[in-house]
């Protein structure tokens, strides 16, 4: 997360190029100097495409050509990609980009772009929350489970459009494993853009304005943006260092506020937006206001991660998608401290329609809630279903011993399969911190104790069933 400090000028972006991961990003430039360069397919210039440097943002001309003047802060120079070509990418990452320390030894900045075969106005996403890996350890399991169950969705996908973003915290402050993530993506195939996390900040090289330079050595642009189909794509960088003991909070840079204004621009105002980010935008980031505001009246989805549980908030009419993680509680057991599993979103766009699914690791599809009967008395048992991709579109029915059972109610509290593993200073071994966490997504109900059969079946807000049941 890099916050440069801000200087009046017209600019906005930043981005990074196949690298060399100790190398500085950021060049000692003279001030005012003009970038020139080209977008081209097949060796044709392409007019429209909108090229930035993170601080100005602009388009080509009937040429292909772009010109602008490089922002003394700016660390790249991206295009963002249009729709109905393929993304620029090196085994997988995305490389959308060019470092500006490299940009004193060219004569123009060029992109060459590829045009897709098909029509992208339907295709999928997977949105993948904190890998987090901190040892080899966890990077065997993210390759032994994470890694495999992806590779099973592409191939099931059946050569049909699809990308991955990951929404921070690819690693667990140890960037010497962003090595073993990039292995990672490029194992399962498919296209991935990257945004960052807290723990993938650079603590020990000083501010906010330095927090970034490792994960822009291997990714790029901590802000920035790219198109398929009708629906715009923004990745943001919501976390900002405060220099010091580790510290940070949710916060988005006057910067990124003023280049996404422009960004967006260039976007018709009927097209789907999906912005991405790492800490929750509802509750946790602290200019929340501001970002609401440059995206009002527009149709948008917010993915985010770090809270290491799932939940869907509905809040300015934009839906944002809080997703449980990958390394469910820090690879310390199969779920989050809410019961969620480990897993990722599953996102199918329409035109500019959008609906979703969350995949648990090594499940069906159809895993879509739990349930627990346990024993409360002599005369009862508790009944809880968790339905962790729940929104209030969602209904449930309930049936005990074939007859249909209204007593099933909403209630905040503890999952009782998280609260089974990771209560007490002694669990989850070897990371105890990993505590079960209060989650709205839970449905209890008292039961005879006598109950034999316990069916309850769950319609999300597409029509689709999901069906869990208890045999005594």
């Amino acid at each position: 997360m890099k916050r440069r400090k801000f200087i009046a000028s017209l600019g906005w972006l930043t981005a990074g190029w196949a690298l060399t991961p100790l190398a500085p990003a950021k060049a000692f430039l003279p001030l005012g100097k003009k970038i020139k360069g080209s977008v081209k397919a097949k060796g044709k210039g392409l007019k429209d495409v909108v090229v930035s440097d993170g601080y100005s943002v602009v388009s080509t001309d009937r040429s292909g050509k772009y010109e602008m003047e490089l922002h003394p802060n700016a660390t790249a120079i991206f295009v963002s990609t249009p729709a109905g070509y393929a993304f620029n990418h090196e085994k997988g990452l995305s490389r959308h980009y060019r470092l500006v320390k490299d940009l004193n030894k060219r004569k123009g900045i060029d992109f060459e772009l590829e045009a897709l075969t098909v029509d992208d106005t339907n295709h999928q996403f997977i949105i993948w929350a904190d890998p987090q890996v901190k040892s080899e350890k966890d990077v065997n399991r993210m390759m032994a489970e994470s890694v495999p169950d992806v590779q099973k969705f592409v191939q099931a996908a059946n050569g049909a459009l699809l990308h991955g973003i990951t929404v921070g915290d690819i690693v667990w402050d140890n960037h010497a494993l962003f090595p073993s993530y990039n292995a990672a993506v490029e194992k399962m195939g498919i296209p991935f853009f990257q945004c960052i996390g807290n723990h993938d900040m650079d603590y020990n090289k000083g501010g906010d304005e330095v927090s970034d330079d490792t994960f822009q050595q291997y990714y790029g642009p901590t802000w920035y943006s790219f198109n398929r189909g009708k629906v715009h794509y923004v990745v943001l960088d919501d976390v900002r260092y405060l220099g010091k003991d580790r510290e940070y909070d949710g916060y988005i840079s006057e910067e990124q506020l003023a280049w996404l204004q422009k960004d967006l621009a260039f976007v018709p105002n009927d097209h789907l937006v999906i912005v991405c980010v790492h800490i929750p935008v509802h509750n946790e980031v602290k200019n929340n206001e501001a970002l609401y505001a440059v995206l009002k009246g527009r149709n948008v989805h917010i993915m985010s991660g770090h809270t290491h549980y799932h939940r869907n908030v509905i809040k300015h009419d934009i839906f944002e998608h809080n997703h449980g993680t990958v390394c469910g509680a820090w690879w310390t057991g199969p779920i989050c401290g809410d019961g969620t599993p480990s897993g990722y979103g599953v996102y199918s766009v329409k035109g500019t329609e959008l609906s979703w699914y969350y995949q648990s690791t090594g499940k069906e599809a159809g895993h879509q809630l739990s349930m627990i009967v346990k024993d409360e008395d002599a005369a009862s048992k508790k009944l809880q279903v968790n339905v962790w991709n729940y929104d209030p579109a969602w209904q449930l029915e309930c049936w005990v011993d074939g007859v249909k059972y209204d007593a099933l109610k909403q209630e905040k509290g503890f999952d009782l399969q998280a609260v089974a593993l990771y209560q007490g200073p002694q669990l989850p071994k070897p990371r105890g911190f990993a505590e079960p966490k209060k989650t709205d997504h839970l449905f209890n109900a008292v039961i005879p104790a006598g109950s034999k059969n316990v069916k309850v079946v769950a319609t999300d807000r597409f029509g689709k069933k999901y069906t869990a049941d208890y045999n005594a």
